[in-house]
């Protein structure tokens, strides 16, 4: 491999910064670019470049020369599809060949989700600009689900008995360098999940036998579910319910062998991720 083919941006975040150190394992030479490289993580065989999705001038710069690029997904934002755009201009105009751009599950135009639609939409503009794309369309992560548990120890959400396959981050890093290392993964969408899909009644029982508390789920009205969000921006109240209709829709049930197959390890169940990540929970317990 050449040296640097391959950039990352996102990776002061969990799921950048784990396909980094994996990609130092594998010995392979990285450019990491990030808004605050002193966050970054201290990994070998790599250079940095100061740049954020706002400014595409800098971007331009950190991806002249690179074949590959992880692009991570920004931050939620009303402008984060603007701050998509740039980021893809100044891959397109750079010579960048292929995109591995972390996308969601149930990515589409008419999606449930409101950010499953701007996913869509980055894909489809990432194909646009020329490049080959390799989608990971990544279910819910596991390690956000005990934030969804209230004070008073109740999920509530208008997500009916809809199922979500949770999915580790730590799987998703280990599919993502195995995508980054090989070219047959250009020109594909990935569903990637967790191994089994859980209701939020079955997801509060665990967390509740790792924290030691009674956890439930309460199943909300839409309308319940907003009036409980008051005062919050629009898009972030749409956004908030949005997510639990797309587990009561179906749409995050999708159960895929894409980590398996891929990495040759299966993905950790729900259980098992709670077991090995006991920080994830650990402001829950009794």
């Amino acid at each position: 491999m050449l040296a640097e083919s391959i950039a990352l941006t996102g990776a002061t975040g969990e799921l950048g910064s784990g396909i980094c150190r994996l990609l130092e394992r594998r010995g392979v030479p990285q450019r990491l670019v990030a808004r605050s490289p002193e966050r970054l993580p201290r990994v070998e065989n790599c250079s940095v470049v100061r740049a954020s999705y706002t400014d595409q001038a800098a971007l331009l710069r950190a991806f002249r020369g690179v074949d590959t690029v992880l692009f991570v997904s920004a931050h939620e934002d009303p402008a984060r599809l603007w701050l998509h755009r740039t980021v893809i201009d100044a891959a397109a105009e750079a010579g960048v060949r292929r995109v591995v751009y972390t996308s969601f599950m149930g990515a589409a135009p008419h999606a449930t989700f409101p950010f499953a639609r701007e996913h869509s939409a980055t894909e489809q503009a990432i194909a646009a600009g020329g490049m080959r794309l390799t989608a990971l369309r990544n279910s819910m992560y596991a390690d956000l689900v005990p934030r969804f548990v209230g004070d008073d120890g109740v999920i509530r959400g208008p997500a009916g008995s809809g199922r979500a396959a949770w999915v580790a981050r730590w799987d998703v890093a280990r599919l993502a360098t195995e995508v980054l290392l090989d070219d047959d993964h250009a020109d594909r969408v990935y569903d990637v999940s967790g191994p089994e899909p859980l209701d939020l009644h079955e997801t509060a029982r665990l967390l509740g036998e790792v924290t030691g508390r009674d956890i439930t789920y309460h199943a909300e009205e839409e309308q319940e579910a907003r009036r409980s969000r008051a005062g919050a921006q629009q898009w972030q109240v749409d956004a908030w319910v949005g997510s639990y209709l797309a587990i009561a829709s179906g749409e995050t049930s999708v159960t895929s062998h894409t980590v398996e197959h891929v990495t040759g390890r299966r993905p950790w169940s729900f259980a098992e991720y709670l077991r090995a990540e006991p920080d994830s929970w650990r402001h829950l317990a009794a």
